[in-house]
């Protein structure tokens, strides 16, 4: 793995963040019922996800950042059969690479992490927003003030640099960080030195990175279901997660051959 696509995050931070993983995403911006999920019909939702195929790597990177280690090929052809945004797919087939080289125990597929990307914000599109070329949502995405009305009570931790709240944290970006989490979390997925939440590439690295601290077995289903009980733990979550990942890889199946 690269070293600019290395996580800096300290050996003292992981505990703190683990601890604010249950409130790290406390809503998922884009809910859906259960049964609109891609293909779903009137079932229970799955327990959990087995890993898809990987994606297929690059044999030359395409840029600094996570987003051009996907083979141009497959991510037109898995975009066009999936439906996710091709500068989505990118940034999750990327941050699947890079963990399958830098911690290949872990097991976490691209499919898992776009299925926490459609529910935590619609890929990036929640309220009308979009991924620009550079892989930054715009506008941005906040959501809403965690100030114990109904949601968690999570005081004011960045003044509002971050969240635009100086009155309580809110959680921002594609993959819904609140500002602490991302503190301990930050990275610069897209290799331009900048590392931003609001960012496809920054946010989905990080929440990889987080992922496969959480746990190193996605490829169990009792591995699966407590990474991602760390990140969101409502059962409707799991499940929601579960069936979009199921639903993104075998439709990635269907994608003509190469």
């Amino acid at each position: 793995m690269r070293t600019a696509l290395r996580t800096a995050v300290p050996v003292v931070a992981v505990v703190v963040a683990l601890a604010l993983a249950a409130v790290a995403i406390v809503l998922f911006l884009a809910p859906r019922h259960p049964d609109a999920a891609p293909g779903a019909e009137s079932t229970p939702l799955p327990s959990w996800a087995p890993p898809a195929p990987p994606p297929l790597a690059a044999a030359t990177p395409t840029g600094p950042g996570i987003a051009g280690l996907a083979d141009a090929a497959w991510l037109d052809e898995t975009a066009a059969a999936t439906g996710i945004p091709r500068r989505a797919l990118a940034a999750y087939a990327g941050a699947a690479l890079v963990k399958a080289e830098a911690m290949p125990e872990c097991g976490l597929s691209w499919a898992t992490i776009a299925g926490v990307g459609a529910t935590e914000s619609d890929h990036g599109r929640h309220g009308g927003s979009r991924l620009d070329e550079g892989g930054t949502v715009v506008p941005g995405i906040f959501g809403v003030a965690l100030d114990g009305d109904g949601v968690a009570l999570i005081p004011d931790s960045d003044g509002g640099e971050i969240d635009g709240d100086a009155e309580a944290d809110r959680a921002v970006g594609p993959m819904q960080f609140i500002p602490e989490a991302w503190r301990n979390w930050h990275v610069d997925g897209g290799g331009d030195g900048v590392e931003d939440p609001q960012n496809i590439d920054d946010a989905v690295l990080a929440t990889a990175n987080y992922l496969c601290r959480a746990s190193t077995a996605f490829e169990t289903e009792d591995g699966w279901r407590s990474g991602i009980c760390s990140y969101n733990s409502p059962e409707v979550y799991l499940g929601t997660v579960a069936r979009f990942a199921i639903r993104y890889a075998e439709l990635a199946q269907t994608a003509p051959p190469r």
